[in-house]
C-alpha cells in the first residue's frame, strides 16, 4: 500500500486542512499532520515564537465551514530535505470552548477519512494547568496501537464549567476531578452529578490531596474511585482502564 493510501486510512490525518490567519495577508498553508482534540502540526514558514498565542481559522474546504480557535505555539520544526518547516500548536487549557471545537473537527476527520476507533471521552476537572497536562499525558497511554481505542480528553477549570459541558453532546464517558477548586469545588460537582438522572451513571474518579475526611465525604457522595495525590501514572491508567472497561 502506498503512502497516499496509508494517509487515507489514518484517522489522525485529514486529506486537506486549511489554516488561515485572520487579519494577515500571508498565503495560507495546509496542516495535514497529527490533528487531534488537543492540537495540530501546521506546515508553515511563518515566524511564530514558542509560547505565542495565535488566532486561527481552520476547516476542511468544501466539507465544513472554518472554525475559529486560539492556539499556543509549543515548538517549531525546521525545514529539511524531506519535510517542510512546521509549528506544533495546542489549545491552551483556559480555552475550553476551543478545545471542544477542535475535538469535533478531529472527529469529522476520522469519520470522513478513515476507520473510526472506539473513542472514550474523559472530562478532566482541574484548575492547575500543569496537573491537567500530566493527566493528559497519562490518558494518551490508553490509546491502542491498532487504533481501535482512542481517548479524547476535555477540560474544565471548576465544577460549574464541568456541569455546563456535561449538559452538551457528545456524551462524556468518565469524569476525573480534583476536590478543591474555585467557583464550584469537586464535592459540589459530585453531588450535582449524582442527583441528576442523566449524569448519575457517569463514572467519577477523584484525584485529590485531601485527607481521610475528604475521602470519606467523597465516598458518601458517590465517587467511584478516590486516588491520593501525588499519584502515579500507572495508577491513573489502570483505574481509568477499569472504569471504562477498556481491555488491556
Amino acid at each position: 500500500m502506498n503512502s497516499d493510501q496509508d494517509k487515507r486510512r489514518d484517522p489522525r490525518v485529514p486529506l486537506v486542512l486549511r489554516v488561515d490567519y485572520p487579519g494577515l495577508q500571508q498565503a495560507v498553508r495546509d496542516a495535514t499532520e497529527n490533528l487531534s482534540a488537543g492540537g495540530l502540526l501546521i506546515r508553515t514558514d511563518r515566524d511564530l515564537k514558542e509560547g505565542a498565542r495565535v488566532p486561527l481559522q481552520i476547516g476542511f474546504p468544501g466539507l465544513l465551514d472554518p472554525i475559529e480557535v486560539e492556539v499556543e505555539v509549543v515548538r517549531r520544526r525546521a525545514a529539511t530535505d524531506v519535510s517542510p518547516a512546521a509549528v506544533a500548536v495546542k489549545i491552551p487549557v483556559d480555552r475550553v470552548d476551543d478545545r471542544h471545537k477542535l475535538a469535533r473537527l478531529a472527529e469529522t476527520a476520522r469519520a470522513d477519512h478513515g476507520p473510526v476507533p472506539r473513542t472514550y471521552r474523559v472530562l478532566v476537572v482541574e484548575d492547575n494547568p500543569r496537573v491537567v497536562e500530566m493527566y493528559e499525558y497519562a490518558l494518551r497511554k490508553l490509546r491502542s496501537a491498532d487504533r481501535s481505542v482512542d481517548v479524547a480528553v476535555e477540560y474544565a477549570p471548576n465544577g460549574h464549567e464541568a456541569l455546563l459541558r456535561l449538559e452538551e453532546p457528545p456524551r462524556v464517558d468518565l469524569v476525573m476531578s480534583d476536590l478543591y477548586m474555585p467557583v464550584m469545588d469537586g464535592f459540589g460537582l459530585v453531588e450535582r452529578m449524582r442527583a441528576e438522572p442523566r449524569l448519575a451513571a457517569i463514572p467519577l474518579l477523584v484525584i485529590s490531596a485531601g485527607g481521610a475526611d475528604a475521602r470519606d465525604r467523597a465516598a458518601e457522595l458517590g465517587v467511584d474511585v478516590y486516588l491520593q495525590k501525588p499519584v502515579q501514572f500507572g495508577d491513573i491508567i489502570a483505574t481509568v482502564r477499569t472504569l471504562l472497561k477498556i481491555k488491556g
